[in-house]
């Protein structure tokens, strides 16, 4: 059975009368569409990189106008988590598409074209997770996690030095061969093989100095200055299933967002 939306019931006077009573709060409809495709998102019901239902079929599927259903699409198109194809219709955003992995891939060239560095991975290991971890992954102490260690490089130079902390429940079976062996981007891995999409990141970056093992790692100076970022992922449900550490080397690189 498609779900039909219904408004919220209008607050009487029991809801506006004493104290400490909470306020109602009320979504737009085009809000209460997206949050239905979402959970569809979230269901698998549609994959990374299929094509959903249209316009005039959502809108049948969920008894609303068709331009309700098109102002939650543009919300989610801005969110990157659908892609809209002139002629072809709207896609679940995958991150085997370019523009999707340049989403996570800040570290640009200061000179040339961007393009995707080579890994190599230095170290996988399972472990009890310890405590800071398991904290920022919202998992139990103690729980199993996954970390991996790898260098990637831009045109044979070292340039970054990541660990990545991932919840062991999830990730069963992921190996430093399976990764060596894969060609794609991670977050690819994650999602055809794991089942798991990271939809957004929030980051944190510093300025820090190399140490001995950064150094030795990224072929630079004890005592060099180097970008520090620490980032936070989530897929569907605000649920975070990646931790990662990173240490990027700028000179010839420039960290790149955009605002909006």
């Amino acid at each position: 059975m498609n779900p039909t939306v219904t408004p919220p019931p209008a607050a009487g006077p029991a809801a506006s009368s004493g104290q400490g009573a909470a306020s109602p709060t009320f979504s737009p409809l085009y809000q209460q569409i997206k949050a239905l495709i979402m959970q569809s998102l979230q269901s698998g019901e549609w994959k990374p990189g299929e094509l959903i239902p249209s316009e005039v079929e959502l809108a049948l599927r969920y008894k609303v106008s068709q331009g309700t259903v098109r102002k939650a699409i543009d919300e989610l198109s801005a969110e990157n988590l659908v892609v809209r194809r002139q002629g072809k219709g709207t896609f679940v955003a995958t991150h085997h598409e370019a523009r999707v992995q340049f989403r996570f891939l800040k570290l640009m060239p200061d000179a040339g074209e961007a393009h995707q560095p080579e890994n190599r991975i230095v170290e996988v290991k399972r472990l009890r997770g310890p405590a800071e971890v398991t904290r920022v992954l919202d998992i139990k102490a103690g729980d199993s996690v996954v970390c991996i260690r790898r260098i990637q490089y831009f045109d044979g130079v070292p340039t970054i030095a990541e660990e990545i902390w991932l919840p062991g429940a999830i990730f069963k079976g992921l190996t430093a061969e399976r990764l060596a062996e894969y060609k794609g981007p991670m977050y690819g891995l994650f999602e055809t093989e794991f089942g798991t999409q990271m939809i957004r990141a929030t980051e944190k970056l510093k300025a820090v100095l190399a140490d001995e093992a950064t150094a030795a790692q990224l072929n630079v100076a004890v005592g060099a200055p180097v970008l520090g970022v620490e980032r936070v992922s989530y897929t569907y449900g605000e649920r975070p299933v990646e931790l990662r550490r990173a240490i990027y080397v700028t000179a010839s690189h420039h960290y790149h967002n955009e605002l909006s």
